[in-house]
């Protein structure tokens, strides 16, 4: 852990550190779901309330980054990806990264109860507290489980932005929201199986470290499994119809041989090849969830020319 501290570094800080504070690569992920989550939902929302809606989501993802990089200083420094991140590279100042994280987590809470409702700001702040503290300062340093579990923080933005809308949460909300939950484990893993070495140094408990990569390649097709269930059930739901059952289709068979591929390789190989089949289901993985909300969206579109759904 990383103490709060005031730390005077010798580089100052500019706007672009500040600003990769808040994980721009997972904020664009959280903004694209939320929207969508947005979007689907029935009744329609004023397009202002609807933008300082998602504005405020991404806000406030940003500001658990904030909080991450904060507490998670210590790790970060060992690792190889991680190191060059604005706190253990020494360009921002521990201290300076919890203010902001705590000020913008309040500010995105408050907010977004005044522009859309207290549900929907509810869920968000339970989102920060989940990813700040249940899963940062808790879970990634106890249990091999870290990623299962506190998958389940970025798995609410497509509920926060339904929410919203409707000010409530629905069959088709918590689907997305399962999606989402069972898409990070074998993301998560497929990356880690590549890069056990950094976590190992780290000291965190990633399954790939705690029981070896061999198991985590079969827990890694047990979740895909899982998420091709929940896949079609959204598809065949009052938000989905044709279209995204049939990329839905596709999405699942070009993910699960990904893992299947990925399941039957022994260490050896995988080690000759540097990973490769590891690393090309880690980029699927990337394209499914997108594609799988994507098509979430262009039903939509479809159902208001009168041409989608069921």
């Amino acid at each position: 852990m990383t103490d709060i501290r005031t730390d005077t570094y010798e580089n100052e800080a500019g706007f672009g550190d500040f600003f990769a504070l808040l994980k721009p690569r997972v904020m664009s992920l959280v903004v694209f779901t939320a929207l969508v989550g947005l979007l689907v939902a029935p009744g329609g929302i004023n397009p202002v309330v609807g933008f300082a809606s998602v504005l405020f989501i991404a806000i406030g993802a940003g500001a658990s980054g904030a909080l991450n990089m904060w507490y998670d200083a210590d790790i970060d420094a060992v690792m190889k990806r991680t190191a060059g991140r604005p706190v253990p590279s020494g360009r921002v100042a521990p201290g300076e990264a919890f203010a902001i994280g705590i000020t913008l987590s309040v500010m995105a809470v408050v907010m977004l109860a005044l522009a859309a409702n207290f549900v929907a700001a509810g869920l968000l702040a339970f989102t920060i507290f989940f990813y700040a503290v249940v899963y940062t300062m808790w879970l990634k340093r106890w249990t091999p489980q870290n990623i299962v579990i506190g998958g389940a923080s970025g798995a609410f933005p497509p509920m926060i932005g339904w929410a919203a809308v409707t000010g409530g949460i629905s069959l088709e909300s918590v689907l997305m929201f399962a999606l989402i939950f069972l898409w990070t484990p074998p993301h998560f893993w497929a990356l880690a199986l590549f890069m056990k070495e950094d976590y190992s140094k780290a000291g965190v408990p990633m399954l790939t470290v705690t029981h070896g990569r061999q198991t985590t390649r079969r827990h890694m097709f047990a979740y895909t499994l899982a998420l091709v269930a929940v896949s079609l059930a959204l598809a065949l739901s009052s938000i989905g119809g044709p279209f995204t059952l049939a990329v839905s289709v596709l999405l699942n068979l070009w993910f699960l041989k990904a893992a299947f591929i990925v399941l039957r390789r022994d260490e050896a190989s995988a080690r000759s090849d540097g990973y490769k089949a590891e690393k090309a289901m880690f980029r699927v993985s990337l394209y499914y969830l997108f594609l799988m909300f994507g098509a979430l969206l262009v039903e939509t579109t479809l159902k208001s020319l009168g041409l989608g759904g069921w």
